[in-house]
């Protein structure tokens, strides 16, 4: 039993413990050069575009900073934003622990990483206050291979060497699929623990044989023609997101600047949702990725940018912890109840005059609209296909993938460009490039698949599908 001399020495190392964090913690008063100014850190992932409407995105548009102008009418007080750029969630958990960021967006596996190992010592606890992108599908994550790979599905990668960084949004989408093949993630395959350009730069050399990573990672290797699609996350039919995690006792101590963030992200998915087009080239601007791979997963049909912590997205979590645990990764057993905190969102809601209970039981998210102007007809409420012609400011929509072929076989003949075409696959709904996906002819139809995999599952139950490429596909369509 400890003596109370030896408690008193621990309470008043504990108290001085957290007296140091707290006065070294991000958010804190420093000199500007013309007065005292609060600096907010936020750590983000620029090229995570899951999370533009709380990094890159919002940071290009001065959404926050124009909140906390508007703030400091208020509380009289100078506010400075110190933006942090990282390449995965891990070193975003790693600075909140510390107490050196406020404020961080990352994946649902590292969020519930993040949770974890912040909750073992309370005064460095976090919170999760909203969501920046999802899907209901896992459409978001992919595993690729090489351009020649011989791979054709999931299961020729057993005992082939997978780069995936551990304990992220696309390690857990291949530890989850492996799992449904009855491969096991660990002694099944080689796991190279790599961050996402590690892997691409090791997939590329041909030192692995996949890779296996969260959006802009899979389009963007397979645009550059380095890599095709092997296995699309959306097959999973499980729900992925990313979302915004707090410092509790920033939160707390700092609610006015929390809800001027939520505010700035709501508004930012707003204008995402009302111009993905412009969006897409103001991420592509400031990222450096092609403006075709953001339009991919920015634009109408690919992530849903609610910001509401929705129950399917909530379960959805819940069902991810035992991934987690099984990898080590869950030092903590974490309470999703006190993980999760939508007050401040709420407020935020109701601070823009909206209701935030409308936006939980949201569903939709923005899609095609307008008619067709080469097949004639509207576009349908979910599906359609859309061309993007070099040189327009905007995007033409495409009833169906046939239509698509119809609209780019007419633009080749007036000697148009076609800078990409998207679709979504004929089973399971996932936004892709036109070009990279496989075709099958089905009558007069032509489908389009993310994967040969997804085609050939289609063709064997369908004995008038047979498979056709992209160019042939255009040359017979009429």
């Amino acid at each position: 039993m400890w003596s109370r001399p030896a408690r008193r020495s621990l309470v008043a190392a504990a108290a001085l413990g957290a007296a140091t964090l707290l006065a070294t913690s991000a958010c804190s008063l420093s000199d500007s050069g013309d007065g005292k100014a609060v600096h907010v850190v936020v750590g983000y992932q620029s090229k995570t575009l899951n999370t533009v409407t709380a990094g890159t995105l919002l940071r290009a548009d001065g959404d926050f900073e124009k909140q906390l102008t508007e703030l400091s009418k208020t509380t009289g007080k100078k506010y400075v934003v110190d933006w942090q750029d990282y390449d995965t969630g891990a070193p975003i958990t790693t600075g909140m622990i510390a107490g050196k960021i406020d404020i961080g967006s990352m994946g649902d596996y590292p969020l519930l990483i993040n949770g974890s190992r912040a909750t073992a010592n309370p005064a460095t606890t976090t919170e999760m206050l909203s969501v920046t992108g999802s899907s209901a599908t896992g459409a978001l994550n992919g595993v690729v291979v090489a351009p020649g790979s011989t791979a054709t599905s999931l299961a020729d990668l057993r005992g082939e060497a997978v780069s995936a960084s551990v304990g992220s949004a696309g390690h857990g989408t291949l530890v989850r699929a492996l799992g449904r093949l009855n491969i096991n993630p660990t002694s099944g395959v080689d796991v190279r623990n790599q961050q996402p350009q590690i892997g691409a730069s090791a997939l590329e050399s041909g030192r692995v044989d996949a890779l296996s990573q969260f959006a802009a990672w899979p389009g963007l290797l397979v645009f550059q023609g380095k890599a095709k699609l092997l296995y699309d996350g959306g097959e999973l039919g499980v729900p992925t997101l990313h979302g915004v995690v707090a410092r509790k006792q920033f939160v707390d101590q700092d609610a006015d600047i929390v809800n001027a963030f939520l505010r700035a992200q709501i508004d930012t998915a707003a204008a995402l949702a009302a111009d993905p087009f412009h969006a897409a080239q103001t991420v592509a601007d400031a990222t450096k990725l092609p403006a075709e791979v953001v339009y991919l997963y920015n634009g109408p049909g690919g992530a849903d940018l609610n910001p509401a912590v929705t129950p399917s997205l909530v379960d959805a979590l819940r069902g991810d912890q035992p991934y987690l645990k099984s990898i080590g990764s869950f030092p903590h057993e974490l309470d999703l109840g006190t993980f999760i905190n939508t007050g401040p969102l709420a407020k935020a809601f109701a601070a823009a005059g909206q209701d935030y209970n409308q936006a939980l039981t949201r569903t939709e998210i923005p899609a095609l609209r307008g008619n067709d102007p080469v097949c004639n007809k509207p576009i349908p409420a979910s599906g359609g296909a859309e061309l993007w012609i070099a040189g327009a400011n905007a995007t033409q929509p495409a009833a169906d993938p046939t239509c698509l072929l119809r609209a780019i076989k007419r633009a080749q003949s007036q000697h148009q460009t076609v800078r990409v075409a998207y679709i979504f696959d004929h089973t399971n709904g996932t936004r892709w490039f036109a070009d990279k996906s496989a075709w099958l002819r089905d009558g007069d139809e032509y489908l389009p698949f993310t994967t040969m995999d997804g085609a050939n599952r289609y063709a064997a139950t369908h004995p008038d599908a047979t498979h056709v490429t992209y160019d042939r596909a255009i040359a017979e369509v009429v």
